[in-house]
C-alpha cells in the first residue's frame, strides 16, 4: 500500500511539474534590440504573444505606429501596439514548437520554436526554409 501511495505521489508531482514548465514563458519578454515587449499568454492549450510595449511607439507626427508592411492591404492601418505577433505554440519535449512568428518591421510571418535558456532568458528561432536564425528575449516587467 505504501509503495502504490509512493509511485502516485510521484506520478502526480511529474504531472504537475511539466504543466508548471509549459507555462514558464507565460509574461512579458524584451526583444532582443530591446524595442518592444511581447506579453505570451495561453489560451486554450496553445500560447500566443502580442506587442504590449514599443520603444517608439508613435511616429513623428504622433499618430500611433501601424502594422504598414503588411501584405494583406487591409490590416496595413492595424496598430503595432496589441497586435499577436507569435501564434499556435504547443508545447512538447520542452520545446514550444508547431507555431508562427510574425516580424512587423518586414511584414513577414516565419515558422518559429521556443525554449527556455535558464529561468529568465527565452530562445525564439524563426525558420525560412532550412535556414534558421535565433534570437534571445529577456524576462521583463
Amino acid at each position: 500500500m505504501r509503495s502504490a501511495f509512493t509511485v502516485c505521489f510521484f506520478l502526480l508531482m511529474a504531472v504537475t511539474s511539466k504543466a508548471q514548465y509549459q507555462d514558464a514563458i507565460v509574461g512579458k519578454w524584451l526583444s532582443a534590440d530591446g524595442d518592444g515587449k511581447v506579453e505570451i499568454y495561453k489560451k486554450g492549450d496553445k500560447y500566443y504573444g502580442k506587442l504590449v510595449w514599443l520603444k517608439e511607439p508613435n511616429e513623428d507626427n504622433g499618430t500611433p505606429k501601424v502594422d504598414d508592411e503588411n501584405p494583406d492591404a487591409s490590416k496595413r492601418s492595424t496598430p503595432l501596439m496589441g497586435l499577436v505577433i507569435l501564434k499556435n505554440f504547443t508545447f512538447e519535449d520542452g520545446f514550444w514548437q508547431n507555431g508562427t512568428i510574425y516580424d512587423p518591421k518586414n511584414g513577414k510571418t516565419y515558422k518559429c520554436e521556443m525554449w527556455m535558456d535558464g529561468k529568465n532568458t527565452l530562445r525564439i528561432r524563426g525558420y525560412v526554409a532550412f535556414l534558421h536564425r535565433t534570437e534571445s528575449w529577456t524576462r521583463s516587467n
